[in-house]
């Protein structure tokens, strides 16, 4: 029976995978194709949702208890929903500075960073724009880190991660090429977003976001700022209206209506629209509704 357990045990140990969550879906394709058949990974946040604003249910308490890894997207963009379920779950190794723990903003070079934090500027975050997953050119950076990650947690599959990582990295640079053409014709552009979910990639390819349906950042829009909106959009002649999935729409379609311009939904995250189901489709996909 010892032998029996013994044998048990080591089989279970060898073929065991490092249990991974990620707080986001793009993190947890990356996590995917870095990790291979050597991760089993849970992502934490439903994509169609407010990134800001998970709901900490008591099921994803569970799904951290017991997880090797936990990477966030970080940039404080978490810092809404995260932390009562960390202090729930009592994991701490996922904890930040816990071996267990990985923050890929790490790898970013922030842009819109505050002059102060106060109310009176919004939900501003500190160390700046959170959303930079929507820029490809982020993408490699966030891979490097996760492969490190995995390589330091799961020393025996070291040469897999690595080799996965190459993979991936050829991937998307390909994949870059092919979008930068795309871009081009769409340089010089002025557009109006709901939310400034998309200043990475727009500052990236040299698109003008003029105005913020937004009156600041979190603040729902007041009648006199959608006139503003709407003058500017007039003044600028901007055909192009870029939406989220998860705030609300009447706004957009109003602005629309009085301008004649046209408002496309553009995902922030693999899985948010439909047929953006995986980084190329995702990355594909941002190009496109842009560039329309």
């Amino acid at each position: 029976m010892k032998k029996l357990l013994l044998i048990t045990l080591l089989t279970t140990s060898i073929f065991a995978k490092l249990n991974v969550a990620t707080t986001y879906s793009y993190l947890g394709e990356v996590t995917k194709e870095i990790g291979g058949d050597e991760v089993k990974v849970t992502v934490l946040a439903n994509p169609k949702l407010d990134p800001h604003f998970i709901t900490p249910k008591p099921s994803l308490i569970g799904k951290i208890r017991r997880v090797d890894l936990l990477i966030i997207n970080g940039g404080q963009l978490e810092i809404g929903w995260l932390p009562p379920l960390l202090k729930s779950a009592n994991n701490r190794k996922i904890h930040a500075g816990g071996s267990g723990f990985l923050d890929v903003s790490g790898a970013i070079d922030f842009i819109d960073k505050p002059k102060s934090v106060s109310r009176a500027y919004g939900d501003v975050h500190p160390d700046g724009n959170p959303h930079f997953a929507t820029d490809i050119h982020n993408i490699i950076p966030i891979a490097k880190l996760i492969s490190m990650k995995l390589s330091l947690l799961d020393p025996s599959n070291e040469s897999i991660y690595k080799e996965n990582y190459k993979t991936f990295v050829n991937k998307m640079e390909k994949l870059t090429k092919e979008l930068e053409s795309k871009y081009q014709e769409c340089r010089g552009k002025k557009v109006v977003q709901y939310h400034e979910l998309f200043n990475y990639v727009l500052n990236s390819y040299g698109v003008k976001n003029i105005i913020n349906i937004e009156p600041l950042p979190g603040i729902t829009p007041s009648s006199k700022h959608t006139l503003k909106v709407i003058n500017s959009i007039k003044e600028n002649s901007i055909k192009t209206i870029l939406q989220d999935v998860y705030h609300e729409k009447k706004t957009a379609e109003f602005i629309a209506h009085k301008t004649g311009a046209k408002v496309f939904i553009v995902p922030h995250d693999v899985g948010a629209v439909n047929g953006a189901n995986n980084l190329e489709s995702f990355y594909t996909m941002v190009a496109q509704r842009i560039c329309q």
